[in-house]
């Protein structure tokens, strides 16, 4: 009996921000690797989630969400890198959110019409759908937008019919070799999730400009003795936002650290000394070269 034909592909999750191709991709993958949040644009850089059974290995890239606004150099940055992880894939798939369709999903539609490989439509958030009645109804009404390759309902949160998706989506992969070692989850480095892990707290934690005002650097990441010692700097771009992260007392910065820590000592498996500095980059996130010099360049 001959052993089954690999497959091998690049899968792009794509959609308008806030719609769960984080929590997908982290379902999918079967462990976190993509930070998420209830806060739109959470996810900054483009990420590869890897995913590798006996005869395939789907690889997975999470993406800013895509959307018209263009105001600033970070929401340039971010449609770039939207925009790109669009190239060169075997296979996309576009969310939706079970609640139907709206102005926001327009913008992913119409750039994803342009593209001449498979598009699957995965409607998400099923488990938030009080009437399934109403199920039927937005499938068909997607059908006459876009020929979709497939249409899937799932639920990303629960993990209801991502299998079904799982084989769809192989149905789009080619008949190749894996890219990447077996036990490889993802392309990125640990200072990297460390350093995402922090962030994910503060967008969890604070309201209005404050999350999308911060970057996180690591500036020490080392083992010893058992013991992963972290060393991190949040940034933000004016002096009056610098003491709404430390709080009073410095109680909303300690919460933020706490909660990283004990998520990394999860991801890393090992115990975690973790320490947050709060500084000053004026206007960060409108200048290019304050921008790569934090990480967010075209191809992430």
């Amino acid at each position: 009996m001959s052993d089954p034909i690999t497959r091998c592909g690049l899968v792009t999750l794509a959609g308008r921000p806030n719609v769960g191709k984080s929590t997908l991709l982290n379902r999918l993958v079967g462990q976190k690797i993509s930070i998420t949040s209830a806060r739109a644009q959470t996810t900054r850089h483009r990420l590869l989630g890897i995913k590798t059974t006996s005869h395939v290995q789907a690889i997975y890239v999470d993406t800013p969400g895509l959307h018209k606004d263009n105001k600033g150099m970070m929401n340039r940055h971010l449609n770039r890198v939207a925009g790109a992880s669009l190239q060169g894939v075997d296979c996309i798939v576009l969310l939706i959110a079970a609640s139907g369709w709206t102005k926001e999903d327009e913008h992913p539609l119409q750039l994803l019409a342009k593209q001449h490989i498979p598009v699957i439509l995965a409607i998400n958030k099923l488990d938030q759908l009080k009437d399934r009645g109403r199920l039927l109804p937005l499938m068909e009404q997607s059908g006459r937008k876009m020929a979709f390759a497939d249409i899937v309902p799932v639920s990303a949160r629960t993990g209801t019919n991502v299998d079904d998706l799982e084989k769809t989506i192989l149905k789009y992969l080619p008949e190749q070799p894996p890219l990447y070692p077996a036990d490889q989850v993802t392309d990125r480095g640990e200072r990297f999730l460390a350093a995402e892990l922090v962030r994910e707290q503060i967008f969890r934690g604070f309201q209005q400009e404050v999350p999308y005002a911060t970057a996180v650097s690591i500036e020490q990441f080392k083992r010893a003795k058992g013991t992963l010692h972290v060393e991190a700097t949040i940034w933000v771009e004016r002096e009056g936002q610098k003491p709404i992260l430390i709080g009073k007392d410095g109680q909303r910065l300690k919460t933020v650290g706490t909660r990283a820590r004990l998520a990394m000592q999860k991801m890393f498996a090992r115990k975690v000394h973790l320490n947050l500095w709060v500084k000053v980059r004026e206007g960060w996130s409108d200048n290019e070269r304050l921008l790569r010099s934090l990480g967010y360049t075209d191809e992430n």
